[in-house]
């Protein structure tokens, strides 16, 4: 009898965990699963307010996951080939892009949208990855730390010796901002001379963070008067706090121009889903992007605010192929990490 009660009370007890076993052997959640760098999925970015929009329109659940800077975000989706998580990734630059299309991870993708946008912008041309915002790397300068008399006017200037501890810059190994900036440097000097400029610029960089988010944070928080960041980074502080402190540097060499991608996962089980999003990405979300991302918006229908007159276009726009790019990225950011070392 007792033998019969034993059996009886671990059937009922394994009938009550098996299915949260079940449940925790699960691979994915029922979600639409989106990855994004940390600055498009924090307080100040855009992600958590059109996840919200999207799904009260569509129904559809998303996951928004916060997959570090851009270049962590991407060596994250490569690392992950094998057991694929995201459905949708957001945030992988043109400059980065060599490496996705390498690794054969996303699924082409001809949104009905790029009608809207112009062909200049659509830097994939079998859709891998579709742009959604663009803009200018730049130093932006806080105005009540630094008169005009003292800014710097150009790259070269910045190396000169005032500037010691007044510049915040980004590692090109972790960040898309930190890469615009060595290619900038590239664009402008050229192979024989961006590392003279980055060994000069390293005795006047009050530090050097893993990305855009906590650069930014300590530029506004008053560590240092100057930071890498976007010609279009004024544009928040004029929408969201009503003041025109930080101002965009113009440079007379010119300033590297960035295009931010969004593309599908070709192992998604959720296309449908996805190419959803993504539209709305490209349609809906465009204006909420531009104000909270601080860049322009890709679809050529939206209307800007007067804020974005803050936002000052370079006369020179630097660009460089995705060849010479996949060629030799690897090596630059190999030289470049032995300068900073040394």
């Amino acid at each position: 009898m007792k033998k019969h009660q034993f059996v009886c009370v671990m059937v009922a007890i394994l009938t009550l965990i098996f299915p949260l076993f079940a449940q925790g052997s699960q691979e994915k959640p029922s979600e639409l699963v989106v990855y994004a760098y940390d600055a498009f999925c924090g307080d100040w970015g855009p992600g958590p307010a059109l996840v919200e929009e999207f799904e009260k329109q569509s129904g559809i659940k998303v996951n928004l996951v916060s997959a570090g800077d851009a270049v962590e975000m991407m060596t994250k989706v490569i690392s992950e080939k094998e057991n694929p998580w995201a459905d949708v990734v957001i945030g992988i630059t043109d400059d980065m892009a060599q490496k996705v299309y390498d690794a054969k991870l996303l699924e082409p993708y001809k949104s009905a949208m790029l009608e809207t946008i112009p062909a200049f912008l659509q830097f994939d041309a079998q859709h891998r990855l579709l742009p959604f915002d663009y803009g200018n790397f730049a130093f932006v300068v806080d105005t009540e730390r630094m008169s005009e008399e003292e800014r710097p006017t150009s790259l070269a200037s910045l190396t000169e010796s005032k500037y010691k501890g007044k510049v915040i810059l980004i590692d090109p190994r972790t960040s898309s901002v930190g890469l615009g900036l060595l290619l900038w440097t590239i664009e402008a000097f050229g192979e024989e001379n961006y590392l003279a400029w980055w060994e000069a610029m390293k005795e006047n960089a009050l530090t050097i963070t893993d990305g855009w988010s906590s650069a930014y944070g300590l530029f506004t928080e008053g560590e240092a008067p100057l930071v890498l960041s976007y010609t279009t980074s004024p544009v928040y502080h004029v929408t969201y706090e009503d003041t025109t402190r930080y101002q965009t540097l113009l440079f007379s060499e010119g300033h590297s121009t960035t295009i931010e991608g969004v593309g599908l996962l070709a192992s998604s089980k959720k296309k449908a889903e996805a190419k959803q999003f993504i539209d709305f990405l490209l349609s809906d979300a465009q204006l909420g992007i531009a104000l909270a991302n601080s860049m322009y918006p890709v679809n050529t229908t939206i209307e800007l605010p007067d804020a974005f007159d803050w936002a000052p276009k370079p006369e020179k726009s630097l660009s460089m192929s995705s060849e010479i790019l996949a060629k030799n990225l690897d090596r630059w950011l190999t030289e470049w990490t032995q300068v900073m070392s040394r």
